[in-house]
């Protein structure tokens, strides 16, 4: 048995957060606890719970993960449970290492040798969808998600609705599928009008119609309509989970392995959704370890469908030059062929970090802050 001398957190562009954990055998393993616009309060949280694990056994990695849910008393929530990601992927990419085996090794072996992706196009304020649906296509994507809308009101006038079923035709005309990602900036009375009227068009997908927060409304929503129901991002775990499978409100479930709990907790998820016949499709629009590590669960997890990739995200490239593979000894791990990427056979995550360029933009990388919507009266509207 091997015990962790050391947990350290980078901070790097665009938004990201990696966390490295090494063990007195000189063996190490990487980690994402990103956590989009509270990188500070997560860096927090991973403080002290270094000082709790440095000593701890590496192998041991359940009863690390359920030392820091249990003894806190204190439990979940994005920002305690993206902590808790960082350091469960580092130990589970750590001792895969030691190994000599994939992740996916340790959570039963393959069911499938390459993982359906998609990637985003359009923006916050979706715009030029065309172009950047063309793009996608020459990268190899066969499906691709925008936002539904720009922000909208509680009440707004069903005109505000219209630009979105166009883009969907679009799209869809290209020959692409297409994800709607309402990103819950919809009210009730919006989101029932605009589930209805994309429905003809056959979105892979609506993901978000109502903010996870309105369990009783996106019920309502699921017997209103026949578009799959996803969410699950702002999910933190298999009991905030529980109450939407119990409900049959949701088809697709959305976790994120670096809000979630890491590999031990998404795992646990999964299961949980496959046994009420929901699919699994990791949110993912963040980093390369955050994505190899979702891609490990892909591969061995029976109902995953499809993984989100970050390549080219507008998050991304409003932050300047680094992009998905910048912090990869080898970004061809991720290329896309015919809408799929290869199953990533390397040892433990099957990536290698470039450590060097790592410390070199965690030395001055700044705090990524939230997007800002108002409404034309100055109220505060979901970004």
């Amino acid at each position: 048995m091997t015990k962790i001398t050391s947990i350290e957190y980078f901070r790097v562009l665009p938004r990201w957060l990696f966390v490295k954990v090494c063990d007195d055998t000189g063996h190490s393993g990487w980690g994402e606890s990103t956590l989009e616009g509270h990188t500070e309060a997560v860096e927090g949280t991973l403080d002290a719970l270094i000082r709790r694990f440095v000593g701890y056994e590496a192998d041991d990695i359940e009863h690390i993960w359920q030392t820091a849910w249990r003894l806190g008393f204190y439990r979940g929530g994005p920002v305690f449970m993206s902590a808790i990601s960082g350091i469960d992927i580092a130990l589970w990419d750590m001792k895969a290492r030691k190994l000599g085996v994939p992740v996916y090794q340790l959570l039963g072996g393959k069911v499938r040798s390459k993982i359906k992706v998609y990637a985003w196009i359009g923006g916050d304020r979706p715009s030029d969808v065309e172009t950047a649906a063309k793009l996608r296509i020459a990268q190899g994507f066969k499906t691709i998600k925008m936002n539904a809308t720009e922000d909208v009101d509680w009440l707004d006038s069903p005109s505000a609705l219209a630009s979105s079923v166009e883009r969907i035709k679009l799209v869809k005309g290209l020959g692409l599928d297409a994800a709607l990602d309402f990103h819950g900036r919809l009210h009730k009375p919006m989101s029932k009008q605009l589930a209805k009227a994309v429905e003809p068009y056959q979105p892979l997908f609506i993901e978000e119609p109502l903010l996870s927060e309105h369990p009783e409304g996106i019920l309502q929503l699921s017997h209103l309509t026949t578009c799959p129901i996803a969410l699950g991002e702002r999910l933190y775990s298999r009991w905030d989970v529980k109450r939407f499978l119990q409900d049959a409100s949701i088809d697709v479930l959305q976790p994120d392995i670096s809000h979630v709990g890491g590999i031990s907790e998404i795992k646990k998820v999964a299961s949980m959704a496959e046994a009420f016949d929901v699919a699994i499709a990791p949110h993912c629009p963040l980093g390369p370890i955050a994505l190899a590590a979702s891609m490990q669960v892909a591969v061995s997890t029976p109902n995953f469908v499809i993984q989100e990739m970050s390549q080219g995200i507008h998050y991304n490239t409003e932050a300047g030059e680094h992009d998905l593979t910048s912090y990869l000894k080898d970004g061809s791990v991720f290329d896309v062929k015919d809408g799929f990427v290869a199953a990533l056979t390397g040892v433990g995550l099957g990536i290698e970090v470039d450590e060097e360029e790592v410390r070199k933009v965690a030395q001055t990388a700044q705090p990524w802050e939230p997007k800002q919507f108002h409404g034309l009266d100055g109220s505060i509207r979901e970004w």
